[in-house]
């Protein structure tokens, strides 16, 4: 075990703290990448006994534990659910710096750039954790650095900064989930998009009976960071008849990313498109919520809907 503490230099400090992890599995319960793939192998407690097993010299380094502790939107959802206060974001970072320097790199959730670059160097200055930068031949990602908060692809004019593992967090992803929810709810009016750690989630595992949900009106798409969010994923439920769209962000000055001051830009921009050709640009808004303060994100949205009921559809 010696040996392997000696490897793991930056987790080694963590060691005791690995074992304060109870195994009670609340963090998983609220993790959007066991939420998408149902593995939990995929889930926080899976990457602390991950982290434990590295340590120990129980798990060897590979690349697919790499992979797995790799993959992580930081939203910290998983730290504010933990019932023994572990810092699980912090431990992942330290796993991964020793991971790096063994030559094991994921690509987990780490942004990476495609061969379409253009080298404008937009995402460099937009990146909010200074993990992107021109190595002299083309964008080089630091993978510890990396909190895969997605600002770079939403800023990258040609398309080329990715996440390739976007566990359903993707534009493409978000936009397929809105049409559907259209085009399966007789009574569909709104899509509310939600930063994941404004949003309070409840219970992932859960699922309410058709019953209770065959009547819905509105669709909650949590998108990892308001910085996220792109003009044409806001567009995109309006093309499907939607009455309106809401964005959820954090507070100012909560936010890891500056994701929701993008967000406001954007949400500004569209409201302004909307005045321009008679549309009422109330039916796009943008909410601050507070992480975890569920019942006035539920305010804020029925306030919305009723709202979007004077309104009418868009005619």
């Amino acid at each position: 075990m010696e040996t392997k503490i000696k490897e793991f230099k930056h987790l080694e400090k963590w060691q005791k703290t690995l074992a304060n992890c109870i195994r009670c599995g609340y963090c998983f319960e609220h993790c959007p990448m066991f939420k998408h793939t149902g593995w939990e192998s995929d889930a926080p407690r899976a990457k602390i006994i991950t982290a434990f097993g590295l340590l120990s010299g129980e798990v060897e380094p590979s690349e697919s534990a790499a992979h797995k502790m790799f993959s992580c939107f930081y939203c910290k959802r998983c730290e504010a659910a933990c019932s023994s206060g572990v810092n699980l974001t912090d431990i992942f970072t330290d796993a991964k710096k020793d991971l790096v320097e063994m030559g094991l790199k994921g690509p987990g959730t780490t942004s990476t750039t495609k061969m379409s670059c253009a080298r404008c160097l937009i995402c460099v200055g937009a990146c909010p954790h200074e993990a992107r930068s021109y190595d002299g031949k083309g964008i080089a990602t630091d993978p510890v650095k990396c909190r895969a908060c997605g600002i770079c692809i939403e800023v990258c004019p040609a398309g080329a900064a990715t996440i390739e593992n976007s566990f359903g967090t993707d534009r493409e992803a978000l936009m397929n989930r809105a049409a559907t929810f259209f085009s399966t709810h007789e009574s569909a009016k709104a899509i509310i998009f939600a930063c994941n750690w404004s949003y309070y989630p409840d219970l992932q595992a859960s699922v309410l009976p058709d019953a209770e949900t065959e009547d819905k009106s509105y669709e909650i798409l949590v998108n990892m960071c308001g910085g996220r969010l792109e003009p044409q994923l806001l567009m995109a439920p309006f093309l499907n008849d939607a009455w309106g769209v809401m964005v959820a962000v954090c507070p100012d000055d909560k936010c890891d990313h500056n994701g929701n001051v993008r967000a406001k830009t954007i949400v500004e921009s569209l409201q302004n498109t909307f005045k321009n050709i008679d549309i009422d640009p109330e039916r796009v808004q943008l909410v601050q919520i507070a992480a975890g303060d569920k019942n006035k994100f539920q305010m804020e949205i029925d306030t919305f809907i009723n709202k979007l009921n004077g309104m009418g559809p868009i005619r």
